[in-house]
């Protein structure tokens, strides 16, 4: 493993374990749409979301102003498309993981690069 991920990966881990209370990206008490009520409902899904907005934090803090806005911008377009499965657990499962595939990939590409 490459050794500048290490440090991080204490924090991530604790970060995804503790997330099934709640998802990551919202408070279950405050949730109004379908999409986010089952989200809340449905623990697969609270943890795809709990990793989902603990990469993109990373990855947030991690990318140079350019690479950073491109993230924004990406994900703001997939929660739109996520809002769009309403409470189709099946369809917020699939959103899911075509997001992770997408913040896998760029998160590998910075592990390839190695410390800077």
């Amino acid at each position: 493993m490459v050794t500048f991920l290490r440090p991080l990966l204490g924090v991530v881990l604790p970060v995804l374990a503790a997330g099934s209370a709640q998802a990551a990206s919202f408070s279950c008490e405050k949730a109004e749409t379908a999409d986010e009520k089952a989200i809340c409902a449905h623990l697969s899904l609270n943890d795809l979301d709990v990793e989902m907005a603990t990469r993109f934090e990373i990855l947030r803090a991690m990318l140079p102003m350019g690479g950073n806005a491109k993230l924004r911008e990406d994900q703001e377009t997939w929660l739109t498309e996520r809002r769009a499965c309403a409470a189709d657990v099946a369809c917020l499962r699939q959103s899911y993981e075509d997001r992770l595939k997408v913040l896998r990939a760029v998160f590998s590409e910075f592990a390839k690069q190695g410390p800077l």
